[in-house]
Parts: C-alpha cells; structure tokens; sequence
C-alpha cells in the first residue's frame, strides 16, 4: 500500500463534498471508551481538554479541501490490519540521500534522530550519508518551474526495501532534493510503502533557499522545525495512523507550507492513544522529554504546551 504526503498534483483532489469539522461529540467519540485506563492516560486523552483545538475549515487550497478523507477513530484503528512493533523489529532507521553539508550531522540529523526516538517512543539510529545518487539508479527531471532536480520517489521506496535492516520496524530516507511520485505531479514532499514499511521525504521545499531565501545556518531553526513535523508524521503513518480530521493536529495532512507550519507539533487525543496503544509509553514522562528536547532548540511555544499539558494530567 502506498501513501503520497502534502503534494500538489495537477488537476488534484477530488472533494465533492465541502468538509465539515466533527463536533464535540464527534471528537469524544472518536478517542473511543477511556473509562478502563489508569487516571493519567484518561487525563492525556481528554477530547474536551482547551489544549487541543478542533481541525479548523479548510481554505479552498488546504488538504481538506481537495481530499476526502472520512477519518480514522481510535476504535478502527483498533481493528485495522497494520505494522506493529514486537521483539526483533522495534528500532527505527533514517537514511540521509544526497549532499546535506558539512554542518548537517551536527545542527540537523542527530537532531532528528533524538526527536523521533523522544517522540515515537522507540530506538533511532541514523544511518551514514549516501550522497552517491546516481549509482543508485533513481530517476531524475528537471522541474520546468523551479529549473531544479527531481528525485522519482517510488525509485527511492524501491532502494529502500531492499535495505531495511532486519530488526528495522522501519526505514526513512529524508532528502534535500525535489521529489515527485509520477510524471503528472508537480512534486510532492514525502511518500510512503506502508506494507514494505519505508518511505521518503524532502526537506527541499522546507528551506527558504529552495525559492531563493536565505541558506540553511541563517533558518536553522526553521528548517528544523519543518523537519521535525514531516518526520513525525511520515514515520507515525508507518503505524498505520492515518491523516487526522478531528483536530488540529501534527497528523493533519498538508497541500502546502502556509498549512503544515500552522499546524502544532504535538498528537491531538486521537492520535496520541493511537500511538501509546502501539509503543507504550507513560504521557508525563514523554511530554517532560520533549519539552527538554524544545527548550534546548528554542521551540518555546511547544515546551510551554507540553509543560502545561503534563502539569494537568499529574492533577489528575
């Protein structure tokens, strides 16, 4: 089965129907029965909870828009045939293609790797750079309005499945080059093998200089961010976890920057059981490490989020 994540397609989407965001109840019913869990995971997935926002309306160029997507309570994915985790496949590997500079180790990919390891819930380990693309037989264009090089996905997802380790749950290849799925889409920022469990995304079209900004060292913590977002959520959607419709979430799917960046960080209700019913693990202790992981690179107003969200469930 595969997934293509945040892209534009000529003559896209096909929403017939305007959508509507679920209401409370929906929301409630949609996190599923909580009344048998310990005090703390009812409290870390408190649907009416201020901390969480309900998926706002789409504007007419937002994924929602010109998707359909009917949503995915916790309950189906309960029931759903999907990747789990167990005893030999528990650590996740990220694979970086192409020139990433010589600072990159440092200021982004072990960043990345702590993050997905502090988020996720399992062992990351990042593997050494392969920067040698064309020996590796993927396709390549040229794209007519930005004049610069695109990488064939499905090429990647190929490659991929063939080297995922064997106690890999899964294998991520993150690039700075251009991606594109097919020859009638534009680009698209990541796709996914989710029976193969591999996937690809860019960080291209998250770096201001891709248009003509800034360079990387002056956006640092821009691109990062970026990073951290489509990480995630690549990663999460190898758990089967689908694009959430519920709330505004790090799971919403995205057509575009403007949209993936104003969206949060952190896992709606929904999805958060979703992966503590997977991985495991205790919420007070996982929001305390990530808001070490936000201090430490200036994300301030996600470290004050899940401070304030661990302090509400120990009330509890």
């Amino acid at each position: 089965m595969f997934l293509v994540f945040g892209a534009w397609v000529f003559g896209q989407g096909d929403a017939s129907e305007p959508f509507t965001p679920p209401d409370e109840k929906a929301r409630v019913a949609a996190v599923g029965n909580t009344a048998y869990l310990t005090s703390p995971l009812r409290a870390a997935f408190d649907a009416r909870s201020e901390d969480f926002s309900p998926v706002p309306y789409p504007g007419s160029s937002d994924w929602l828009a010109n998707h359909k997507e009917a949503g995915q309570t916790f309950t189906q994915y309960s029931v759903a045939r999907r990747n789990r985790p167990d005893a030999t496949r528990k650590n996740l590997y990220i694979l970086p293609l192409g020139d990433f500079g010589p600072d990159a180790a440092e200021s982004l990919l072990e960043p990345l790797r702590e993050y997905s390891e502090t988020y996720v819930g399992l062992p990351t380990k990042l593997l050494g750079v392969d920067d040698d693309l064309k020996s590796l037989g993927i396709t390549t264009r040229i794209h007519k309005g930005t004049q610069k090089r695109q990488l064939l996905s499905t090429d990647i997802l190929n490659l991929l499945g063939k080297r995922l380790p064997r106690d890999g749950f899964c294998l991520l290849a993150i690039t700075t080059e251009d991606l594109y799925p097919d020859p009638r889409w534009n680009f698209v920022f990541g796709q996914a093998s989710l029976q193969n469990r591999v996937g690809v995304f860019s960080f291209a079209r998250y770096d201001p200089a891709f248009f003509g900004g800034h360079t990387f060292p002056d956006n640092r913590k821009l691109v990062l961010r970026r990073s951290c977002d489509v990480l995630v959520h690549e990663t999460l959607h190898m758990f089967g976890i689908r694009h959430c419709t519920y709330f505004h979430c790090i799971m919403n799917g995205s057509n575009h920057l403007e949209e993936s960046d104003a969206a949060p960080m952190h896992l709606c209700p929904v999805c958060l059981r979703k992966l503590q019913a997977t991985v495991g693990f205790e919420p007070v202790g996982r929001y305390d490490k990530l808001g070490g992981f936000y201090r430490r690179q200036g994300f301030e107003e996600e470290e004050a989020w899940v401070k304030k969200r661990s302090s509400k469930i120990n009330k509890r």
